[in-house]
Formats: structure tokens, C-alpha cells, sequence
């Protein structure tokens, strides 16, 4: 048992920079209204807030708003200049909404969202560390399918001094 406060001390500043992960694989389901239930190993980080965006290949992106703050320092030291940047933000933040989660952990999607990722009633969420992706069941097992065999002989290194 730590009697001093310096263990905890560093588990809070740890927390403070957004170290909290999101991981695993939940399949909910959307309501009738568009919402859905966060699964319950997400609700603490996320409990102060979330921003959903458009992602990469047709997902949304989740982000706590602690995260979310992050991302948008990064964005504000895009270039102005650059068309590419300008072109990009423009379509991720145009389409983010920032949502609170009522008191069973439910988040509404607004439709434009969920027209952009194709989400029917089932839906797959994953956490990816930093963020959670929402996709379409369907979408997600043709995407799982096509690119887990790859994963599983990756022999290049993609992220430089994972392993």
C-alpha cells in the first residue's frame, strides 16, 4: 500500500494528458432516435463528453473531449496555406458535434453521420486507444476480413519502434 500521494499524484497527471485507452470490440445497437449506448468499459473516459467526427473509411471517430483538445491543437498548427489541410479540415470538423452521455450512457449520432458511415441498427464499436470507431456491423466484418490476414503477416515495420 502507498502511504505517500506521489503514486497517485502520477496516475492523475498520466489521466490529465489523455492516457485513459479505449480497446476491444462491442457490438450495440442504434435506437429508433439515433442514439446509441456507449459500452460500459468507455464510460468513464468519456463521461465528461465526447466529439464524433467523420473518420478514415467511411467510420466515425470518437474522441473524449479531453482527447478531442489535443487533436485540436494539432489542428491549429495547419498550415492556412495549404489547400490539403484547409480540404481536410473542412470535412472533419464540418460533420463533428460535441455530445454529453445522458445517464445510461447513451450518445445520439446525428444523421448526417450516420448517412456518411452507412449505419444501420447494428452497429460495431472499437477502441483504438486514443479513440473509438463506430461502423456499421457489415462494413466493419468486410473490413476485418480483408485486411486481417495482412496483420497477421505484417512483416514491415508500420509503426516505427512498436516491437
Amino acid at each position: 500500500m502507498w502511504l505517500s500521494g506521489a503514486k497517485w499524484s502520477k496516475v492523475e497527471e498520466i489521466k490529465g494528458r489523455g492516457a485513459a485507452m479505449l480497446l476491444g470490440t462491442h457490438t450495440p445497437k442504434l435506437d429508433e432516435k439515433g442514439r446509441l449506448i456507449l459500452p460500459a468499459k468507455f464510460r468513464d473516459e468519456l463521461a465528461e463528453g465526447v466529439v464524433i467526427t467523420r473518420g478514415q473509411e467511411r467510420c466515425l471517430y470518437v474522441f473524449s473531449k479531453r482527447e478531442f483538445a489535443g487533436v485540436h491543437e494539432k489542428i491549429r498548427q495547419a498550415p492556412v496555406t495549404s489547400e490539403e489541410a484547409r480540404k481536410y479540415l473542412r470535412v472533419f470538423l464540418s460533420g463533428a458535434t460535441d455530445e454529453q452521455p445522458d445517464k445510461q450512457g447513451r450518445v445520439l449520432l446525428p444523421q448526417i453521420l450516420r448517412e456518411y458511415a452507412g449505419l444501420n441498427k447494428e452497429l460495431t464499436i472499437i477502441g483504438v486507444g486514443a479513440r473509438a470507431e463506430i461502423w456499421d456491423a457489415t462494413s466493419w466484418q468486410k473490413y476485418l476480413s480483408s485486411n486481417e490476414e495482412k496483420f497477421a503477416t505484417q512483416a514491415e515495420e508500420v509503426i516505427p519502434g512498436l516491437f
